[in-house]
């Protein structure tokens, strides 16, 4: 699909940065003019594939994070979250709800929440290199716009 517009973003992996990325990402998709319901979708996507780079990417130190969102011909937004970390092993075992690498205090639903949040995900990892994370949603067009 061709990009109509985009913009990127980098910041390091400090749990602060979670919100603003959300926040930015909220702001440009706004140029689609979705519904509330529509927003709050994608901010929480946004905040689970943050989050899970923050967490799991640089689980002892601060890394890079790279968050590119465009906006696609057909009213569609892509979000890709990148980073450097420590990669995933099993990809496929990752995305099944409740696995987690990290602490008791995570839940393990991060990729889940994405796929029902999103209408697509894929995710990419080398062990080592880092992930990356790419979503889509079509953002349904306004009766009158």
């Amino acid at each position: 699909m061709k990009k109509e517009n985009y913009v990127s973003l980098e910041f390091p992996s400090r749990s602060a940065n979670e919100s603003f990325a959300r926040a930015a990402a909220a702001c440009f998709a706004a140029q689609l003019d979705p519904t509330l319901e529509e927003v709050n979708d994608v901010k929480t996507a946004v905040s689970e594939a943050v989050t899970n780079a923050i967490v799991h990417a640089y689980p002892d130190r601060i890394g890079k994070i790279v968050m590119r969102v465009a906006l696609l011909e057909g009213h569609a937004l892509e979000i890709v979250v990148k980073d450097w970390g420590v990669g995933i092993e099993d990809v496929e075992k990752a995305r099944e709800p409740l696995f987690t690498t990290g602490n008791q205090e995570r839940a393990g639903m991060g990729f889940t929440i994405m796929e029902s949040f999103m209408d697509t995900l894929k995710v990419r990892s080398v062990p080592g290199k880092g992930t990356t994370v790419t979503m889509r949603r079509k953002i349904a067009r306004r009766a009158g716009r």
